[in-house]
């Protein structure tokens, strides 16, 4: 077992596990939702978009979580603008913005000198380098996104599964679509510094994903995410220390290769169910 427990008696380890414990947990909140609205997409759009400001900021000596900030805020406002309109698809829309953010991030990162090292460590942040701060602003995070998705339970569930409905029962729907969105970007904004966009949306979408294999009710599919995305970050940390592998991106594989784990134990466990019939 000493390669189990090992790892976690050194400091730097110990913030790296409470840092993920923290996203997974947040992610699994956020992501039910983005998996039951049928969000992943604009998950993934909102966390390649931060590019640009992260870039500015970068260039500028500015905090890039402000940069990040910004950025996501033209993203959402974009998305939300854009996709009152009838004539394209918000699938479209946010797909237009995706790419021009992304393209216009990396033609300002492309300007500096150290390219290679800020869009790897954009993608797959620097959990291993962990601070105190940053686990105060993830817990200050975590704490924000469980009091909306507390609050906001009632009509997230109705818009998740009937739109129509929840306007019927005066659930506002419009307002909760604007506060899913303020949701998820919190979360990635949130968890990019520590763990760069690509983990972050790996953990927003996987583990959800994964659950919705073992559960039916909303709150067992938010608590089933939160562990299996707290599983694939001790797994990454371990490969990362014993194996030598970037930790950010070991979590990420780790959290994906169980979504399709899950994927499969529930064919197998289909197909018994019916020959048991």
């Amino acid at each position: 077992m000493t390669w189990l427990l090992t790892p976690f008696d050194v400091s730097f380890m110990q913030r790296a596990l409470l840092a993920g414990v923290l996203v997974s947990v947040m992610c699994a909140l956020a992501g039910t939702w983005v998996v039951l609205r049928g969000m992943a997409f604009l998950g993934e759009a909102l966390s390649h978009g931060m590019l640009p400001g992260v870039a500015i900021a970068s260039l500028a000596g500015v905090n890039p979580l402000l940069g990040a900030v910004l950025s996501a805020a033209v993203m959402a406002g974009g998305v939300t603008a854009l996709g009152r309109s009838r004539r394209l698809s918000q699938d479209t829309m946010i797909g237009l913005l995706f790419v021009g953010m992304l393209a216009t991030g990396v033609i300002i990162v492309s300007h500096s000198q150290s390219f290679a090292v800020d869009l790897t460590g954009f993608l797959f942040g620097d959990v291993l380098a962990v601070g105190a701060g940053d686990l105060l602003v993830l817990a200050i995070a975590l704490g924000l996104v469980a009091a909306v998705s507390l609050l906001g339970y009632r009509p997230f569930a109705a818009v998740a599964f009937d739109v129509r409905k929840a306007q019927t029962l005066g659930l506002r729907p419009g307002l909760a679509n604007a506060l899913l969105l303020a949701l998820v970007t919190v979360t990635v904004v949130a968890s990019f510094r520590v763990v760069g966009t690509l983990l972050a949306f790996g953990l927003l979408i996987g583990p959800a994903a994964a659950a919705t294999f073992w559960a039916r009710r909303i709150t067992t599919v938010m608590v089933l995410a939160a562990l299996m995305g707290i599983l694939p970050t001790v797994a990454g940390l371990l490969v990362s220390w014993h194996w030598g592998t970037a930790a950010g991106a070991s979590i990420a594989a780790a959290a994906i290769a169980l979504f399709f784990l899950s994927a499969l134990l529930s064919v197998v466990r289909g197909r018994n169910s019916l020959s048991d019939n």
